[in-house]
């Protein structure tokens, strides 16, 4: 018996970091969250915020889809090694949905050791929890 796969999402072969961000509160994903890239500059250790976007916006702030996803991070190329952090901001997010959120923002801090390699960092949110782990 043949094994198919569904075509990749043209988002997912473009940039070397992406992220899909899911509500599990309510199971859908969380579209219009608004999340950031820093990486932590060397030396000093001071974080600077990436600006990748194809429409820079002085806040460096991108938004997730109605899918949950954003585009490219990391467009190809531009990844370096490196520590890296996403910032998510949920409260706003569950602001908007009505509700209230134990946690004002989500920080997921990595690690880039092979730039070339593709990374994506998906996050599972509710108003009181969340989970992320490094998807593929």
């Amino acid at each position: 018996m043949e094994v198919r796969q569904a075509p990749a999402k043209p988002e997912m072969l473009s940039g070397s970091l992406t992220t899909h961000v899911l509500n599990t509160a309510t199971g859908l994903p969380a579209a219009g969250l608004a999340l950031r890239l820093a990486k932590l500059g060397e030396p000093g250790g001071q974080w600077m915020e990436l600006a990748h976007s194809p429409i820079l916006l002085p806040s460096a702030f991108r938004w997730t889809d109605a899918d949950g996803r954003c585009l490219p991070l990391l467009p190809p190329g531009q990844a370096e090694a490196g520590t890296y952090k996403l910032h998510f901001e949920t409260a706003a997010y569950w602001q908007g949905l009505g509700h209230t959120s134990f946690y004002p923002f989500v920080e997921v801090v990595f690690t880039i050791t092979d730039p070339a390699q593709k990374l994506h960092v998906p996050l599972l949110i509710s108003p009181y929890s969340y989970t992320t782990y490094r998807g593929s």
